[in-house]
């Protein structure tokens, strides 16, 4: 049989199209392998999320839409309370949405990055292989794609593309494979940028109607102005003599007993009317449309939901970098994401204490107190009552440098929290409902 035969024209003209679109691509490759490192894409896919933050903001439109919204409501605390507690809990799913997104881009643009790599480790064979489709193509025979000058040189040249054409269909092939990947990589890349642009869009209108709705709160809370400075000023002088956490905590629970005594009578009454309704303790879980006290803390373990979607970084106990054992574990967050309270609670201490920096204490009752740590804003005040999965704050766009002892590398913000019994601290994994490793699936 002749060699010329094994040379089939439709074959060859599909190594030939594919030969060409690699040519375009190879025209360049050289500045886009200069420009874009490894380390270049995981900064970009890492500040997504930052770019979008900044961009983004709530419209006239829809301002107008969620301020009709809030001033429609049933002026009553319960009625804001509930809003607020079903704001926090669209926001949280969106908190994870958006990490979720940001994530993926990451795992994207490394495959993108592969696939450069993957072309440019072949680069001198493919521009070997190419220059040779090029002289074909642009220099077709129409029956035997040689020089028909000489018959013998027809021969040799026969030959040497019977040695070369598999070789050269392999390299066309591997890269044919790399430029479909390339392909679905930036289509994916790009769906994804607009999938998080409208859920950031999203997260900022319900963040807007939190804000609305915490303004609406605070009208109507029963304290004045008056007696709120008192008490803000007395917590302040005691926060400033206090030498430790613990002693703030002591010294916090003295000056409020009236109103602990108050709440814990309260919650006891509620949990001793919902134990009759109740076969076992397995059933108690905290219920965000109830706006009543909840049942004993302790028996809440593995109730119990974060403070905000993200990603566990330090559990309790472990080494805090610093010579000593951690107290408590740190909670990586999106930026401005907001803060939730784990559970029904007094309102210890809301403002500044040495370097736990914003710091919120909550008495959860039975001697528990629940201590968090690292945010940019707090929107409770002392002697306040919230229930589990109410807003209580929001994280600031960076990490506080007095938050945790702790080495961290991309200055996310972090959440410091701590549970205490009777003024000791206790592991806080056991009460929450989620796995601690990795990022969290926080949707209640």
């Amino acid at each position: 049989m002749s060699p010329f035969r094994l040379l089939k024209k439709p074959k060859l003209s599909a190594v030939l199209r594919a030969g060409f679109v690699a040519t375009a691509l190879m025209a360049g490759m050289p500045q886009v392998f200069a420009q874009e490192a490894l380390q270049d894409q995981r900064e970009k896919a890492a500040s997504e999320y930052e770019q979008l933050s900044t961009e983004l903001s709530v419209t006239g439109d829809k301002l107008t839409q969620l301020e009709d919204e809030v001033s429609n409501l049933k002026k009553d605390q319960a009625t804001i309370t509930a809003a607020l507690i079903q704001s926090a809990k669209t926001d949280k799913k969106l908190q994870q949405d958006i990490a979720d997104s940001a994530d993926k881009l990451v795992s994207l643009r490394e495959q993108e990055d592969g696939i450069r790599n993957s072309l440019r480790a072949r680069r001198s064979i493919l521009a070997e292989v190419l220059a040779a489709l090029q002289r074909m193509g642009l220099n077709p025979p129409p029956a035997i794609l040689v020089r028909p000058d000489d018959a013998l040189a027809s021969v040799r040249s026969a030959v040497l593309l019977g040695a070369v054409v598999p070789e050269m269909r392999e390299q066309v092939e591997e890269l044919t494979s790399d430029l479909h990947d390339m392909q679905r990589v930036t289509a994916s890349i790009t769906q994804e940028q607009e999938k998080l642009k409208g859920t950031r869009t999203a997260q900022a209108e319900e963040q807007k109607r939190q804000s609305l709705l915490l303004e609406e709160k605070k009208k109507l809370q029963a304290q004045s102005e008056q007696e709120i400075e008192a008490q803000r000023k007395r917590s302040e002088e005691l926060a400033a003599k206090a030498g430790s956490l613990k002693e703030l905590i002591d010294g916090l629970d003295q000056q409020m007993a009236g109103v602990r005594d108050a709440a814990d009578a309260a919650r006891k009454a509620e949990a001793d009317r919902l134990a009759k309704a109740q076969e076992k303790a397995g059933e108690a879980t905290p219920d965000e449309n109830r706006l009543h006290a909840q049942l004993d803390f302790a028996l809440l373990r593995g109730k119990l939901a974060l403070p905000a979607a993200g990603k566990t970084i330090r559990h309790f106990a472990e080494k805090d970098g610093v010579g000593g054992n951690m107290m408590g574990q740190v909670v990586e967050t999106l930026p401005a994401a907001t803060i939730t309270s784990p559970s029904d609670g007094v309102v210890l201490y809301a403002g500044t204490f040495r370097s736990y920096g914003q710091l919120l204490i909550l008495d959860a009752g039975g001697g528990y107190h629940i201590v968090m740590a690292g945010m940019g804003r707090i929107d409770v005040a002392q002697g306040q009552f919230v229930l589990a999965g109410e807003p209580v704050g929001a994280m600031g766009e960076k990490l506080l440098a007095s938050v945790a002892p702790i080495e961290v590398g991309n200055g996310a913000p972090l959440l410091y929290i701590e549970f205490r019994k009777d003024g000791k601290p206790v592991d806080p994994a056991p009460w929450w409902s989620e796995r601690l490793s990795g990022r969290t699936q926080n949707d209640t």
